[in-house]
């Protein structure tokens, strides 16, 4: 087919995944897919709506496709999200494709090539059911990629909308996942990346228990893989035989990503988080995993946040000494249990907190970057810079979120490898080396 197809994708990496799961529908009815959206008559939009400052990033995007004279169908968390709204407000959307209904991109696609000026597909009540029989088309091919093994989520956080846009928890078979890694170790892949809501409730909808330690086992046994990364894991989920796993299994880079949102009770309370003693598994998974990278992320200014609670916040982070860790201010999403909180915050405390935490962070970053000084650190290499430094990353530094590390060397590395760099510098959040090769 001579018609061009072109797709944007915003937000998140489990949102990458369905954009290149899209490409691979389109793909698999012989559509010619670029990424160039001037050489393409239909433009895909995925959306994002997690927070309110992405949702107008995939507006302005829609709005500068339709301006440029494109036919443009909106996929993802947006059109989910404001499925009758969406249409009344644009009304030159040709397509609207919900949260749920990846691989029917390519019917619609067909509709409006056909004549359709307008189709709308999107589940009133959305089950995301990963689609084995497509083939992804990556967008970006290097050394790690995101490997999605599950969809949804079974908690209700206060201040998440993702259930109502994704449904309940959807988990893949294992050995769809591990063929899905064997391809892409085959296509060069060295880093594998696992990522869903909420990694760590895995396998408990498909095999009555959880059943990551499981998959990464049988991930572990992949030739030519080097690492395999978990993100998102859920606090209560963290379980001794996750833990365990995590450390004992070779390719499993010793890095728990584990989101807490906050550190006081009433708020976790307030936020249908667990109401935990967050210090104790912090210390129970660092004396477990010799060497461990804790990271965290956190939410401040929700509803009601008093200056006390924001101080226990910080006195928290203050003691507990993350090795990475972000910050959020709180964002107001309709149809969320907290939008109807009161003692909503200005956008002037929310901020002030959220830099008061960050200049804390900055401080630990720094104290722990200078414990690697004048040791050897296993990196994989990304690239290089403009000015021929290797762009490199540790086991501790997941893509795009955390730090690198550059370094010099006697002889040129390939992306991909991994790498023994000495470290002799580092600022708050990169290190600074040399690779004797």
């Amino acid at each position: 087919m001579s018609i061009k197809i072109a797709l944007i994708n915003h937000g998140c990496a489990k949102n990458l995944v369905d954009a290149e799961l899209m490409l691979g529908a389109l793909a698999q009815k012989g559509y010619e897919i670029t990424l160039d959206e001037n050489e393409a008559k239909i433009v895909v939009i995925n959306t994002c709506s997690f927070i309110h400052d992405a949702e107008k990033e995939s507006v302005q995007s829609i709005l500068q496709m339709i301006d440029a004279g494109k036919k443009v169908i909106v996929a993802g968390c947006l059109s989910q999200k404001y499925n009758e709204e969406l249409k009344d407000a644009i009304p030159e959307l040709s397509g609207m494709i919900g949260a749920t209904n990846l691989t029917d991109v390519a019917k619609i696609v067909d509709d409006i090539i056909n004549g359709t000026e307008f189709e709308t597909i999107v589940d009133e009540n959305p089950h995301y059911k990963y689609p084995e029989n497509i083939e992804r088309q990556q967008i970006t091919v290097g050394a790690s990629s995101y490997l999605k093994i599950g969809e949804g989520c079974n908690y209700e956080c206060g201040y998440c909308i993702i259930p109502k846009l994704r449904g309940k928890y959807s988990s893949r078979p294992i050995e769809n996942i591990v063929s899905e890694a064997q391809k892409l170790v085959d296509k060069g892949v060295r880093e594998i990346v696992l990522i869903a809501q909420d990694t760590s409730s895995y396998g408990i909808d498909l095999y009555g228990k959880q059943a990551l330690p499981i998959l990464l086992e049988e991930l572990n046994k992949i030739e030519n893989l080097s690492w395999i990364r978990i993100m998102y894991a859920y606090p209560t989920q963290m379980t001794d035989e996750l833990i365990d796993a995590i450390a004992k299994l070779d390719k499993v880079v010793k890095y728990v990503d584990i989101p807490l949102q906050h550190s006081h009770p009433r708020i976790l309370k307030e936020m249908k988080r667990p109401v935990m003693d967050y210090t104790e598994l912090v210390n129970k998974i660092r004396s477990k995993i010799p060497g461990v990278c804790v990271r965290t992320s956190l939410i401040v200014g929700y509803p009601g946040e008093t200056d006390e609670e924001f101080n226990h916040l910080y006195e928290f982070v203050k003691n507990v000494k993350f090795d990475r860790m972000g910050v959020f201010e709180y964002s107001r999403e309709k149809n969320t249990y907290s939008d109807k909180l009161s003692g909503h915050l200005s956008p002037k405390i929310k901020k002030l907190r959220a830099d008061k935490l960050m200049e804390l962070q900055q401080k630990i970053s720094k104290e722990n970057n200078e414990k690697y000084i004048d040791t050897d650190l296993k990196c994989i290499v990304e690239g290089y810079t403009d000015d021929g430094l290797i762009i490199l990353r540790s086991e501790h530094d997941a893509p795009e979120i955390d730090g690198y590390v550059y370094a010099k060397a006697n002889n040129p590395v390939v992306p991909g490898d991994i790498e023994i760099v000495k470290i002799k510098e580092c600022d708050e959040y990169d290190l600074y080396g040399q690779i004797d090769n």
